[in-house]
């Protein structure tokens, strides 16, 4: 990506960091190899906010529809996930029919994936007030007031003007991007 998303495009918004034990900087290492040895990688997550079927799915095919590509924006923060690092090796599009997760690719900890390549460090900042929630129950609420507390992930669609009051947008510093990949979002889990 080599511009700020604008009006009526959308993006999935992630806050990024220590997950299952390993370091940002080790995981993005790591799914560099991944993109490079099996042309994708699964970026594991957790939460409702975000589940696969129901929100990422029909959210990413509507906007890559639309604009010809979806992007996964990420801010890095400072966390600590200490679920163990078990791999899953399994993965299924609809949370019915499981695949194996080739060797090449490592998802750790997750309940769910996004497909993603094109994984990249960026340095940019967006103001969150100026985009809205694009799919599910809150639909329409300003992203700024949506991403806040313990939500750190959504589907979120570029407004032209801020929905909050003038002086109450903060902006998101974005340092890592990826495009979405069909079926943009799976289940993962461990069959052992």
């Amino acid at each position: 990506m080599t511009t700020i998303p604008t009006r009526g495009e959308g993006f999935l918004y992630m806050k990024v960091g220590t997950h299952a034990q390993e370091t940002l900087e080790d995981i993005i290492r790591r799914k560099t190899r991944e993109i490079e040895d099996a042309g994708y990688a699964l970026w594991g997550y957790g939460g409702n906010t975000c589940h696969p079927t129901s929100m990422v799915q029909p959210f990413a095919r509507d906007f890559q529809q639309r604009f010809g590509a979806i992007y996964l924006l990420m801010e890095p923060m400072n966390s600590q996930h200490f679920a163990l690092p078990v791999r899953a090796d399994e993965f299924s599009s609809d949370g019915i029919h499981w695949e194996k997760i080739p060797s090449p690719i490592n998802v750790r900890g997750s309940r769910y994936a996004l497909l993603i390549k094109n994984l990249r460090l960026e340095d940019f900042d967006i103001s969150l007030a100026r985009t809205k929630v694009a799919i599910g129950n809150s639909s329409g609420r300003p992203g700024s007031l949506y991403v806040a507390g313990r939500v750190d992930k959504a589907c979120l669609e570029v407004t032209d003007d801020p929905l909050v009051k003038p002086g109450a947008e903060p902006s998101v510093h974005i340092g890592l991007a990826a495009e979405l990949l069909e079926p943009y979002a799976v289940f993962v889990r461990n069959s052992l």
